[in-house]
């Protein structure tokens, strides 16, 4: 990985330790589960179910949350577009690193922005970037309204709000779309659990 333009005192540093070596030693296949979704539609529970099977089976993992994250490392954006496409950038990086740990982390975001959610593609290798469309339609989510958000971005009290005054694109190609409002959440978490041991990801054989 060579020097970025205007920073070229900036050089990347290779470990002696790879990627390769570190996934080996966890037995499992790293990459980017990337839960994506309206508000309300699930993505966190579910996530954090997912998240449980893996431990159970001696998975190593991480679990990004949206408004763990908001806490700390982008506590100073905002919901501005701007500031979802920053916070999104971010995440993104974050999840690399988490990656070339040899982990299997989990993001749960809205992350609305196509093209945002392409960039983090591109950051990891090819097939470390699973994304998963938690596909509830936006009066179901309205419905659930769990945090009052929805009401509130109705009266006007939040600006931008995904769904109602911001956009959110759809995912067109994702590799596992979750009906999560005809499903249980054990049944979305088969159907990953499933997909990812179909592809090898938790088969220490296929390092």
């Amino acid at each position: 990985m060579g020097t970025e333009k205007g920073n070229e005192n900036i050089v990347w540093h290779s470990h002696k330790i790879t990627k390769e070596q570190r996934s080996a030693l966890k037995k499992q296949r790293p990459c980017i589960l990337w839960f994506t979704g309206l508000s309300g539609s699930g993505k966190s529970t579910i996530a954090n179910a997912v998240e449980g099977r893996l431990y159970e089976m001696g998975k190593h993992t991480y679990l990004l949350d949206g408004d763990n994250i908001r806490h700390g490392l982008n506590r100073e954006l905002g919901f501005s577009d701007e500031d979802r496409v920053e916070n999104i950038r971010r995440i993104g990086e974050v999840c690399k690193l988490f990656v070339d740990s040899g982990i299997i982390v989990l993001s749960a975001f809205i992350s609305p922005f196509r093209s945002d959610r392409e960039k983090v593609r591109r950051l990891v290798e090819e097939d470390e970037f699973v994304e998963i469309y938690v596909d509830v339609p936006l009066e179901v989510c309205e419905s659930r309204d769990p945090k009052g958000l929805y009401k509130k971005a109705r009266k006007g009290e939040i600006g931008d709000f995904t769904g109602i005054s911001s956009p959110y694109e759809a995912p067109e190609n994702p590799e596992i779309r979750l009906s999560a409002h005809q499903q249980s959440v054990e049944e979305s978490v088969d159907q990953i659990i499933e997909y990812l041991k179909e592809r090898g990801y938790l088969d220490e054989k296929k390092q």
